[in-house]
């Protein structure tokens, strides 16, 4: 039986062009040339008279061979399950008889194939083929459902909130993307990278894509933070001593003293008491990091239980295709991409890209006075910027140690708010300065 012409006699019969939007039928659901014209023919002829299905009579004289199939009782939901059902099962055949099965399994060998192209493939036309039976939700009608939710996120089970180490910044919330921009080498990676860790010792997932530093560089980083949270050693800055963290400088190149190396390799031994949850890094000189889509990254996800997600920079994803033909197109439509994946895996998202250098002013020291960029600054796509729960911007001078971050866009509030924060990461000390001048003293700023 073809399902796909009992569903197309049902549309004429009801004069109901909406089923195929309703119940997600499209023409690749069409599976012989009759019913793709017959599909074909009711679009174009809806599109130009006010959305009105076209008669039998008119259907059977524009279509060659088109099978008058009158009085369908069947449900539209269970004529489109069959139809989905069936579109299932031709996409998997159409693997192999196009070859794309074995040419994909040659092209990127067994564990690439496995871990990542086949489950992101088998999303793909399980997402195609998924039959929408319901538009939204009721509000007379789903309390129920929305009962059911409140419990969840009452139980922490579909909602989780991660805290920032930032008051400006405040919380990151799933099912929400953050968009941190600032310009080039103002600290950006640095300041988003210690609410990542500060994420995992709450117990996060968190899954580093970082498609512009190495491995290495990122894990001396990651490790002369958490030992700086923990007091490893000691370090002198402005004449003030404090708490620190194994050198940044002494780890990239492998220079710890023999006492301090052997202090790393206890920590290293003992991370897992400081850190719950757990941080996996993808750099861009992983030899496997071939594919960065947003396929894979939703792979990536999957495959690791994320909660918390880093992409750094976002300009270096694999845009998704330009189908609006416009300016800038790709990277806004891999935006507005990236936001929907986002909300339907619950995971937090945020997302680095630089702003526009301005001129910056300096004291009669030649002192730069840090400046946090301005909305219309973010550089590569607006869409990032609408796209967003919270725009974070970014400034910091290392030579002063100091930074600041700012929430120039919040839909819950907040927009306005900055965070002086003490900026020392060659030594592991990133924290918010405490407000007022006792918290500064000892400070020669």
């Amino acid at each position: 039986m073809h399902y796909s012409k009992l569903f197309l006699n049902k549309v004429i019969e009801e004069n109901d062009i909406n089923a195929f939007a309703r119940y997600n039928v499209n023409i690749d659901d069409m599976h012989n040339e009759i019913d793709r014209n017959t599909y074909r023919f009711i679009e174009k002829y809806a599109q130009e008279n006010g959305g009105q299905a076209p008669s039998y009579a008119v259907v059977a004289d524009s279509v060659e061979g088109f099978e008058y199939i009158p009085e369908v009782s069947d449900s539209y939901t269970y004529l489109a399950r069959q139809i989905k059902d069936f579109s299932a099962q031709q996409a998997i055949v159409d693997w192999f008889k196009t070859g794309e099965f074995e040419r994909k399994l040659n092209e990127l060998g067994g564990q690439e194939f496995v871990n990542n192209w086949l489950p992101s493939a088998l999303e793909s036309v399980k997402m195609r083929t998924t039959v929408r039976e319901s538009v939204g939700t009721d509000v007379k009608k789903d309390v129920d459902k929305f009962l059911e939710e409140y419990e969840r996120r009452k139980a922490g089970e579909s909602f989780k909130v991660w805290k920032s180490k930032f008051s400006a910044i405040g919380e990151y919330i799933s099912g929400n993307m953050y968009t941190v921009f600032g310009e080039s080498g103002r600290g950006k990676s640095v300041l988003t990278l210690e609410d990542a860790i500060y994420a995992a010792t709450q117990g996060a997932n968190v899954l580093l894509w970082t498609l512009e530093m190495g491995w290495y560089e990122v894990m001396v980083r990651i490790y002369t933070s958490i030992s700086g949270e923990q007091g490893y050693t000691r370090a002198t800055f402005e004449g003030v001593d404090m708490d620190a963290g194994f050198s940044a400088r002494d780890l990239r190149v492998g220079e710890l003293s023999d006492e301090f190396e052997e202090a790393f390799q206890a920590f290293l031994q003992s991370i897992n008491a400081y850190l719950p949850g757990n941080i996996t890094v993808r750099a861009v000189d992983d030899e496997e990091f071939t594919d960065r889509s947003l396929r894979a990254l939703e792979a990536d996800i999957k495959k690791l239980n994320t909660d918390f997600v880093v992409i750094d920079p976002f300009y270096y994803l694999h845009y998704e295709k330009n189908t609006s033909r416009t300016t800038g197109g790709d990277a806004s439509n891999t935006s507005m991409k990236l936001r929907a994946m986002t909300g339907r895996l619950s995971v937090v998202t945020v997302a680095i890209t630089q702003s526009d250098v301005k001129k910056s002013d300096k004291d009669d020291e030649g002192t730069r006075e840090l400046r946090l960029p301005e909305r219309e600054d973010v550089k590569k796509t607006k869409s990032l910027l609408e796209d967003a729960a919270v725009l974070i911007g970014i400034d910091s001078d290392y030579k002063q140690g100091l930074a600041i971050v700012g929430n120039m866009k919040g839909r819950d509030g907040g927009e306005g708010d900055i965070s002086n924060v003490l900026y020392l990461p060659q030594y592991g000390v990133i924290k918010e300065l405490e407000v007022g001048e006792e918290a500064l003293k000892g400070f020669d700023f």
